[in-house]
């Protein structure tokens, strides 16, 4: 016991040291290795307090660690009179190197040399200096002098551009319905044609539900499904016709002059002058004449030989596939505007977590920078954590980037204005647990997936349209009526009318092989709804049975990484203490870091996971009522499983 006092003491002047030497550093220079923040106001105290990063829904502030600034951070700072002293006036440096002296007496020869070794070279600067150059920028040596050695600046700046409107919401985010200046421009065919009309104007928090709600109003392709939709069932009308007769009418007005009756009547009245007068016969008949004529029809095919019901019940499968394909597109819409929204909660989270790893970045090169000066610690720690630091920001800008273009993403398949932004609105936390076995959900979404009845119905109208193809080898039956009224206008004798009827019959026995090949096309398309029939439903069992593995792996991986977490911010912070006792090295605190970051992404992957294999799961088993307010279905209660607990997990820690 007795031989650890002297490094008891060593720790407590250390301490010491590092608490006067911090708080002066901290006071006097910027600590940022990138760029220099704007001169902070005398008046606030900025010895403790980490600088504060942007945050996702506000705008870049100019202190930013990626924001630059045009002062230098070696720039004297003028004190007001009534300011404390600061911890590199003379008293207080004083009383730092007596109370290092104090406790350097107490060191062992050894650890006395192996810190000796461990000092820069550079004599201290004189105590009588308002402001010191900042280590961590390079300054310009004097002339004659030799030029020290510096740290090189990293100029690092952000690559997405941080607009002052980019983040600043355009409305509060509320449940229920979707503000209506969400809606798309209501014409299909009008484009923006200034740049003021795609230049974005904020964002809009929304939730999931909000999200869901507007995809199933403005999203295109439900659109383009609903329109196939309205034109097959327009095709099952012109098919529905044939069951009903035909009727026509038609009228004419003519008026003709015949040039040979004319002739006629000149040779006619010739001939009659050769005659006397009392056997001359009168020839003044009128040539021309003028008729009215009018008919009406009706037509009727008695029989077919099963041609016209087997085409209206092939136009009746048709109509059962698309409406079949708008569910589909429905479900799959509902499944990528989830994943789509979880993955902006994703980019979200990650984007926190990158800023939180940059304020400990800088929090521990306050540390390094304060142990280098107190002479226990080195240039290459100092370095080492620099780099660090340039790392941090590296992931927070690429986080920056994936951020917005998941909001881009999420807008897009909602179909919004060009100018407005998202956010996400809902806490990153578990949606949901998922009732029934996996056998069970397998067997309900082979009798629920709209897919699988989709191929059903396309195999039963190739059927119909087989047996509509060999039909036209039959006879056929028809059944004609006409009639027909007729006036000479010029006779003044009035209508006289008629009509006929008939009754047809036609057989083609032979039309080259045309009907058979025809029905050879349906076979092939009957073979190939089966083959696709077979193929979509090993893959939904393939898709259930992922999605089920990764709810289960996944929720095990939420509380173990929610325990992993405190660790790791509990490692962090003993590796930090160890590090200004002088028992630590730098490489212990570098990693302890890494391993908080990489936990805290493993926490929200998990999560994030899970709620994508709960909509997954709920994707394969449609038709199930899903209440308002819900995105999920209402399970039937059956043998919960064994791995998935009941209750839901806590919502991610911040």
């Amino acid at each position: 016991m007795g031989s650890s006092h002297p490094f008891i003491a060593v720790g407590v002047g250390v301490l010491v040291a590092l608490s006067h030497t911090t708080a002066g550093y901290s006071q006097e220079h910027n600590l940022n290795p990138v760029t220099a923040v704007n001169t902070p106001s005398p008046s606030e105290n900025h010895s403790e307090k980490v600088d504060e990063l942007p945050l996702t829904q506000s705008p870049m502030p100019s202190d930013s660690p990626l924001a630059g600034s045009s002062e230098s951070s070696t720039s004297p700072r003028s004190q007001p009179s009534t300011e404390k002293p600061k911890p590199n006036s003379p008293n207080l440096q004083k009383k730092t190197r007596e109370s290092a002296s104090s406790s350097q007496k107490n060191k062992p020869i050894k650890s006395a040399s192996a810190s000796q070794r461990n000092k820069p070279t550079n004599k201290a600067k004189p105590t009588h200096k308002t402001a010191q150059a900042n280590p961590l920028v390079p300054s310009t040596p004097s002339t004659g002098a030799t030029p020290a050695s510096v740290i090189p600046t990293l100029p690092i700046t952000p690559t997405i551009p941080a607009l002052p409107f980019q983040n600043q919401p355009i409305g509060p985010a509320k449940s229920g319905i979707p503000p209506e200046y969400l809606n798309p421009n209501p014409n299909p065919l009008s484009f923006p044609t200034r740049p003021e009309e795609v230049r974005l104007r904020g964002i809009q928090p929304i939730t999931l539900q909000q999200a869901l709600e507007l995809a199933k109003r403005n999203n295109r392709d439900l659109k383009l499904a609903t329109e196939v939709l309205q034109r097959v069932r327009a095709s099952l009308r012109q098919a529905q016709a044939a069951r009903y007769p035909t009727i026509g009418a038609n009228g004419q007005i003519s008026q003709t002059r015949s040039a040979s009756g004319q002739l006629s009547q000149a040779a006619q009245t010739q001939a009659q002058q050769s005659l006397p007068p009392a056997l001359r016969q009168s020839s003044n008949s009128d040539q021309q004449s003028t008729a009215l004529n009018g008919t009406v029809q009706v037509g009727y095919d008695i029989y077919t030989s099963g041609r016209r019901p087997a085409q209206i019940r092939a136009a009746e499968q048709q109509v059962r596939s698309e409406e079949l394909q708008v569910e589909v597109t429905l479900q799959q819409l509902q499944l990528d505007v989830s994943n789509a929204y979880y993955e902006l909660q994703r980019a979200d989270e990650v984007v926190r977590i990158q800023q939180s790893a940059v304020r400990n970045a800088q929090a521990i090169l306050r540390d390094v920078v304060a142990q280098e000066r107190a002479g226990i610690g080195t240039r290459l720690d100092v370095l080492q954590q620099q780099v660090q630091l340039a790392n941090a920001q590296q992931s927070l800008v690429t986080a920056l980037g994936t951020q917005q273009i998941r909001r881009r993403e999420l807008a897009q398949i909602l179909a919004l204005p060009p100018y407005l932004n998202l956010a996400a609105a809902d806490p990153v936390q578990v949606s949901g647990v998922w009732d029934m076995s996996l056998e069970q959900t397998i067997v309900t979404a082979f009798k629920n997936r709209a897919e699988l009845e989709q191929f059903l119905a396309q195999r039963a109208s190739a059927e119909q349209q087989k047996k509509a193809a060999l039909a036209s080898l039959g006879p056929t039956v028809a059944f004609n009526f006409q009639y027909n009224i007729l006036n000479n206008l010029r006779d003044q004798l009035g209508f006289a009318d008629g009509f006929s009827t008939s009754l047809g019959f036609q057989w083609n026995f032979f039309d080259g092989g045309a009907a058979r090949a025809q029905a050879s096309q349906q076979d092939a398309n009957i073979a190939q709804a089966e083959t696709n029939f077979a193929k979509v439903r090993e893959q939904i069992q393939l898709q259930v049975e992922t999605a089920y593995t990764n709810l289960g792996t996944n929720f095990l991986n939420i509380g173990t990484n929610r325990q992993a977490i405190e660790q790791a911010r509990e490692a962090l912070r003993l590796a930090r203490l160890r590090f200004q006792a002088g028992v630590g090295t730098q490489t212990e605190v570098i990693n302890t870091q890494n391993a908080l970051t990489q936990t805290e992404g493993n926490f929200v992957t998990a999560i994030i996971d899970y709620n994508r294999a709960l909509a997954s799961l709920t994707r394969s088993v449609t038709n199930l009522p899903i209440p308002a307010g819900s995105t999920t279905p209402t399970l039937p209660k059956t043998v919960t499983n064994s791995i998935i607990p009941t209750g839901d997990p806590a919502p991610l820690p911040r």
